[in-house]
């Protein structure tokens, strides 16, 4: 499927090498200011070929408004958007027309299709992932009407993790790291990985502040079953853990049950959400992030006539795909948070008599 949400829906389209990445963004409210410059900072977070930590394939991603917008606000209609692929070589590829990548979904598309896009992964490459960021700014927009605020980087790079959460260093940071003291070690990590002709995985921090109390719809739209179900849709992630997460598992329930007062939770154990509806605490998500599947050592593997061979991946590649990734899942749970926003309005008869009550 290519649409997600249930108010607030995005709706993507687009391949790798094709002509370009777009989406249709339905059922954002009319009114809001849509700030194209905003819009295109987020691009740039996410974009590659800026440093020697990411992919080298730099493209601009501007943002290209189609639809949904006049005098520089949102008309309540579909707001389409394409942005153009600009640097695509797909020479590199020729040579594994016929050969499934290691790690990649080449085989699964193939024979769940019977045809594939083999220019860099069609369909399934990870520059899909432009048209949520884009598409994640538009939603924080909304969001920011609300003063709810998001914030990410990167906890971990390989076995390389840091103690220390500052969000303000992480904007600064080439690589998003949020403790600065191990930076540097995470640094290095990527490059002996890249040396190496290999890859390296890494853990991302999500938080999202000033969230109201309500958002998520018991029972089958959970906050936290809307957030693992998305986040797990991203390329390469693996495992999401919210609030303690994988920790809770060792602990008894004195330990993990944030005691409440007047002032608010004591602990945050649950990383803001109970019975899958926000609690107005700080929501807070570690991703975890494969290792790039597209490494530069030969790999033995199979061609479409089911013959055994080697695979010799060339190209441009992420040495670390946690990176970029982390801009992308701060962009989906932008997303999700909106369309909660959205849906929760009519969560009470009082909200509606509100909205359609008579001028006075």
């Amino acid at each position: 499927m290519n649409t997600f949400g249930e108010y607030l829906r995005l709706t993507t389209f687009g391949e790798s090498h094709g002509k370009g990445i777009g989406g249709v963004l339905d059922g954002l409210p009319a009114g809001l200011n849509i700030d194209e410059s905003f819009i295109a900072t987020e691009m740039v977070r996410r974009q590659g070929g800026r440093n020697y930590y990411s992919t080298q394939r730099k493209e601009p991603d501007k943002v290209e408004i189609l639809s949904g917008v006049f005098e520089g606000k949102s008309t309540g209609t579909p707001l389409g958007f394409f942005i153009h692929n600009t640097s695509s070589k797909s020479s590199d590829y020729t040579a594994l027309k016929d050969i499934f990548r290691p790690g990649h979904a080449d085989f699964t598309y193939f024979y769940k299709y019977g045809i594939r896009d083999y220019r860099g992964g069609g369909r399934s490459s990870a520059r899909e992932s432009s048209a949520r960021v884009a598409a994640g700014a538009i939603a924080k927009l909304l969001l920011k009407e609300f003063q709810i605020t998001l914030r990410s980087g990167i906890l971990s790079i390989g076995n390389v993790t840091g103690e220390d959460i500052d969000f303000n260093f992480a904007i600064q940071s080439e690589i998003y790291a949020l403790d600065k003291k191990v930076e540097e070690q995470q640094k290095e990590a990527i490059t002996q990985a890249r040396k190496a002709h290999n890859s390296i995985g890494g853990v991302a921090i999500v938080s999202a502040l000033n969230v109201p109390i309500g958002l998520g719809e018991p029972l089958y739209y959970k906050l936290d079953s809307a957030i693992g179900s998305l986040m797990l849709g991203l390329n390469g992630v693996k495992a999401v853990e919210i609030g303690s997460g994988v920790e809770c598992s060792k602990m008894r329930g004195s330990q993990h049950n944030d005691v409440i007062y007047k002032g608010g939770f004591e602990t945050n154990h649950s990383g803001g959400i109970l019975g899958g509806i926000s609690n107005g605490d700080e929501i807070l998500i570690k991703i975890h992030f494969k290792p790039t599947p597209s490494i530069f050592i030969p790999q033995n593997s199979l061609n479409t006539a089911k013959e055994e061979c080697s695979c010799i991946i060339k190209g441009r590649h992420d040495p670390c795909i946690a990176i970029r990734g982390s801009v992308v899942c701060e962009s989906m749970l932008a997303l999700i948070l909106a369309d909660m926003l959205l849906l929760n309005s009519a969560s009470k008869l009082e909200n509606l008599k509100k909205i359609y009550a008579k001028n006075s």
